[in-house]
């Protein structure tokens, strides 16, 4: 190293080029590198989706989700099964295992799955995929006083144009129901001219389709043969021959029935400000530019607007760019601000010239490391810059140490060249080790397993390579700079009383050096077993703490955005006109909350921009939108658009939330009722599964503990998964009807033709794919007594009324039916207000008063962590044993250079005071201890031991040089205690604007820094009050253990040697 160090000194301009090699670079890789809000998650999940239209989801469960999951039971690489049976469908979701082959797994799930032979005929083919995390980008609301498809046209249209982008790979419309082409014929007609729906299903059958023909092989050439009579639209098949009698005439499907080219039946519907509309969502997917796909999206939205007719609107109502953009804003203004904060104390202390070639370490490691995004194949992201802030001072830490050394070297006398190269050879070994220490400290962020792993690792890779940069900037670049530096003495008035300023700054810490902290030192050193006495009752007292529960380390607080959603659920069947009433309740109270709080901040403009208002589906809330269907009856949502967070003067948008469900108040009849406002988070804070056989056990346990969760303060929005389903009627035969030759699959089948319908074909129409379905008209499949009135076909032809062969019971069945690895599943979430409790404190308490007596009572349920506490739980095992692993290799790196057992054990005693400092900064700030301090804390084990490293490194040179024991020491502590100060100071203050500047954006990545910073600040004492304590009483132990030999073996020369 010596030799790099040498040659670079001596040869500036290559030092130069390497900087401008690194600064260029990170330009480059600054325009080159594709961005995001927040890094993608591996979801890490096949999904397998069987559609079984008109079933119930007991039918579902049993005819197709036990199937599936029995056939992909015990398969390599599969960790979860989980299943949702509902009415006309089965979902399987197949959780895979961290380190599962996706491909291989995905190719088997889908053999075994396509081998399955005994579904039902009226199911259709499976879908299987990979789950992959699409990110949505914008949504474009097209509205307008038109129907319904005009603007799914205007849409598709506006849809297609945006696809055709290159950098743009899934847009898709939403809120609009499929189409149809719907045959409906009464039960009159078909009695009048003795046909039955099967009749007219097949009529349509044999006039409706394409078939080729084969060719004609003539000497000219071959001919092929086509029969062309596919119908596509609904005029097409009024002419289709339906009845030919005796005296030639023909009755055509026109004169016998109702054709609809329209919508699948449903109340899918949505406004936009009032005004019906649909959405366009545009999305990202993989490694796509969020930024770029942005601003082409926009251009052609522009030229699209101009089109329209003028009663059709188009905005964009969520923009995910903006928010990009205001949140980067605040962090890089924080950055900022601690980059500034940083050179004026570099500045205070350090020689104007040193401190500024020092500061030029900032920049190239900081854009070195914007070099290397591409290579590793990151984006730039919130966690990127964040990760940028919380390096920001310790990126100097390794220059400062470099600078003060060569500083000091010409002190000496010594030529600035001279001084430089030995300057830098003389910390050379700790200052490396010391950074390799903190690389090692943040690899735990790098390698946590976990579905929230890479979420996280950014931070820690960004981090690395910042440091490895720093590396190259302090061991090569700065002392180049500093050996080759302008000499002239300050010539103007401004910069004399600057120099004269400064030096009494640094002159002063000179004294408390040697005079106050050296006179304190050595009283502590004298007493050194007391105040390691004291050190240790501290940290006794701090894991006292930790282990009795009363600090505890929460998980992940949901990152706020500028919407927030709001859902209710009525029970299932419920009339839509009730769920509509519900919507226009929840929508006048959002315009309620809008008035107040506009006066109440005094805003300029409205504090809720645009209210999108749906019927029948949920939105998705990041990803590129569900896929539509007809709509339920009993849901719907409410979206409020707000200004952003500079224009409403950083409001949270949990507040808006909070006041807008006082607004609402009590919706009659609703089965749950929540509202969110959160942009990201880890799942909901309180979740937890009941698990077992009966569904019925299952909602009754979930009632009771939904009931305890209640007497909780700070609980709000608590619901379970269980739904009732909608009044089922079951159907059997009455013995008669065998008689007549009727099975239960005639009744059955003629049933379902008339009130689902019969699926006679599916043509595809474009990009459609359209169901042509035969059945009774809507008015006569609106009571129970059409069903009463209809007529079932006998084989022989005859028809006989209904009730004289058959019955019916109305029931009520389940609206879903969740299981996990085979057992019937409800869940119980709540959502929790942090600043009451804890959401942890809750599980701790439930888990210890709740569970008990209900897992006694209900003895065939077992109870499993979700949400965000199963995360939670995953996550921090991962980190804990990832810090276990950096701790072994801190280790070593610390006994490498020191060539000790014991020493590195004296140096890491710092890392657990270092854990106590950041939790004392959480309790000063007022601030809840999250996963992210944990992370901090992790990452601090590394930062706080390179001042020790450098401290015992020093000291032990000088016992090398012949010094003795305690003034090696002494004045280890003294010399260093500049450098030690100054790198700690930095570190701290590079993190206050982001610690006193607490927005909704910042506020997720405020326990991270409060780690570092307090925890930095916490073992600076520690390093230099308690760090010489333990070095002399290890001596002092080798002491004791040479005598003990000695008197132990009576060796003479062992004894003169310890004397």
């Amino acid at each position: 190293m010596r030799t790099a160090i040498n040659w670079f000194a001596n040869n500036p301009v290559a030092a130069n080029l390497a900087m401008i090699i690194l600064l260029l670079g990170g330009l480059y890789g600054m325009l080159s590198t594709n961005q995001e809000e927040f890094p993608s998650i591996d979801i890490g999940m096949v999904q397998i989706h069987v559609p079984y239209l008109g079933a119930a989801p007991v039918e579902a469960e049993k005819a197709v989700c036990i199937r599936i999951e029995e056939s992909i039971e015990g398969l390599e690489g599969i960790d979860k099964v989980r299943s949702s049976a509902s009415e006309g469908m089965c979902g399987v979701y197949a959780e895979l295992k961290m380190d599962a082959e996706e491909v291989t797994v995905l190719n088997e799930i889908k053999s075994r799955v396509d081998g399955i032979n005994s579904f039902p005929i009226e199911t259709e083919k499976p879908v299987i995929s990979k789950l992959t995390m699409a990110k949505r980008v914008l949504q474009i609301a097209i509205s307008g006083n038109t129907d319904e498809r005009t603007l799914k046209e205007i849409a598709r249209e506006l849809r297609d144009e945006i696809s055709a982008i290159s950098g743009i790979s899934l847009v898709n419309v939403s809120y609009v129901r499929p189409y149809e082409i719907s045959i409906e014929i009464s039960e009159l007609e078909l009695r009048r001219y003795g046909i039955t729906l099967n009749h007219v299903s097949q009529a349509i059958k044999n006039s409706s389709f394409d078939m080729p023909g084969g060719t004609i092989k003539t000497s000219n050439g071959e001919i092929l043969i086509r029969t062309t009579g596919q119908a596509y639209w609904g005029e097409e098949f009024e002419d289709v021959v339906i009845v030919t009698k005796t005296d030639g005439t023909r009755v055509t499907l026109n004169d016998i029935a109702t054709i609809r080219d329209t919508f699948e039946e449903g109340d899918l519907a949505a406004e936009f400000n009032g005004v019906r509309g649909v959405v366009v969502n545009v999305s990202q997917v993989g490694k796509e530019d969020l930024m770029q796909i942005a601003r082409d999206t926009k251009e052609i939205v522009e030229k699209f607007r101009n089109r329209l007719p003028e009663e059709i609107s188009l905005d964009i109502w969520i923009d995910t760019s903006e928010e990009l953009k205001e949140r980067m804003t605040v962090l890089l203004k924080n950055a900022g601000g601690g980059l500034v904060l940083v050179l004026i104390i570099l500045t205070l202390f350090l020689k104007f010239k040193i401190a500024m070639w020092v500061a030029v370490g900032i920049p190239v490691a900081l854009l070195g490391t914007l070099a290397f995004l591409p290579i590793f194949d990151m984006t730039i992201s919130t966690m990127t810059v964040m990760a940028f802030i919380l390096v920001l001072g310790i990126v100097v830490d390794d220059a400062i140490v470099v600078g003060e050394r060569i500083y000091g070297h010409e002190q000496m006398g010594k030529e600035p060249l001279q001084a430089a190269i030995e300057g830098t050879w003389e910390v050379s070994t700790p200052v490396i080790f010391g950074v390799l220490t903190t690389i090692a400290a943040f690899l735990p962020l790098v390698i946590t397993e976990g579905r929230m792993g890479p979420f996280f690792a950014p931070i820690g890779y960004v981090v690395i390579i910042a440091l490895a940069c720093s590396i190259i900037e302090s061991q090569l670049i700065l002392p180049a700079h500093l050996a080759h530096r302008s000499q002239k003495p300050p010539s103007s008035v401004l910069t004399k009383s600057w120099t004269k300023f400064q030096g009494k700054l640094a002159g002063g810490l000179e004294k408390i050096a040697s005079g106050p902290y050296q006179n304190f030192l050595f009283k502590t050193i004298r007493s050194r077993y007391i105040a390691t006495s004291i050190g240790l009752g501290i940290l006794i007292l701090a894991f006292a703490l930790i282990l009795s529960g009363r600090v505890i380390f929460g998980f992940f607080p949901s990152v706020e955005g500028d919407r927030i959603y709001a859902t209710v659920e009525l029970p299932e069947g419920i009339a839509v006109e009730t769920t509509l009433k519900a919507a226009q309740q929840m929508v006048r109270a959002a315009e309620q909350t809008n008035e107040e709080m506009t006066q109440e901040l005094e805003l300029n403009e409205p504090l809720i921009r645009n209210i999108f208002s749906s019927i029948g589906q949920q939105g998705d809330r990041q990803g590129p939108g569900r896929p539509s269907g007809p709509g339920k009856s009993n849901m719907a949502e409410i979206a409020i658009e707000l200004a952003p967070l500079s224009t409403r003067k950083n409001i949270s948008s949990k507040l808006v939330a909070n006041r807008w469900r006082e607004n609402t108040g009590v919706i009659p009849d609703a089965v749950k009722l929540a509202f969110d406002a959160s942009l990201f988070s880890a799942g909901m804070p309180f979740e937890v599964e009941l698990k077992g056989k009966d569904v019925d056990r299952l909602r009754e346990a979930a009632e009771e503990l939904k009931s305890e969760l209640g007497r909780f303060d700070g609980m709000f929005d608590i619901s379970d998964s269980f739904r009732s389903g909608k009044q089922e009627i079951q159907l059997s035969l009455l013995p008669e009807a065998r008689n007549l030759g009727l099975t239960l699959n005639d009744l059955a089948t003629q049933v379902r033709s008339a009130f689902y319908g019969s699926q006679v074909q599916r043509v595809q129409r474009g990009e459609d794919d359209v169901r042509v379905m035969v059945r009774f008209p809507e008015s006569e499949r609106k009571s129970v007594g059409s069903l009463e009135d209809m007529y079932i076909r006998t084989p022989d032809g005859n028809q006989v009324p209904f009730f004289s062969v058959a019955k019916f019971e109305v029931k009520r069945g389940y609206s879903q039916i969740s299981r996990i690895d085979g057992r019937r599943t409800v869940s119980v979430s709540a959502d929790v207000d942090r600043g009451v409790v804890a959401p942890e404190e809750v599980l701790a308490s439930v888990q210890a008063k709740v569970f008990p007596p209900l897992l006694a009572k209900y003895p065939d349920i077992d109870i499993d962590l979700g949400g965000e506490q199963m995360e939670r739980f995953s996550s921090l095992n991962a980190l804990m044993v990832g810090f276990a692993f950096s701790l072994v290799v801190i280790y070593g790196l610390l006994a490498i250079p020191l060539k000790s057992y014991l020493q590195p054990l004296v140096i890491m005693t710092v890392i657990p005071f270092g854990a106590v400092g950041a939790i004392v900064g959480h309790y000063v700030l007022g601030v809840e201890l999250m996963f992210f301090s944990a992370l901090g804390i992790v990452a601090l084990a590394g930062v706080v031991v390179n001042s020790s490293l450098v401290l015992v490194d020093y000291a032990n040179r000088l016992r090398r040089e012949g010094t003795g024991l305690i003034e090696a020491i002494t004045k280890a502590c003294v010399l260093r205690f500049r450098p030690i100060l100054l790198t700690s100071v930095t570190t701290f203050v590079g993190l206050i604007p982001l610690m006193t500047t607490v927005t909704p954006a910042t506020g997720p990545f405020l326990p991270i820094a409060i780690s570092l910073a307090w925890g930095v600040l916490f073992a600076t004492f520690i390093t230099l009050l308690l760090v010489p304590c333990l070095y002399l009483m290890v001596e002092d132990l080798l002491d004791f253990v040479g005598s003990f030999k000695a008197w132990l073996f009576n060796d003479p020369a062992l004894k003169r040697a310890l004397d």
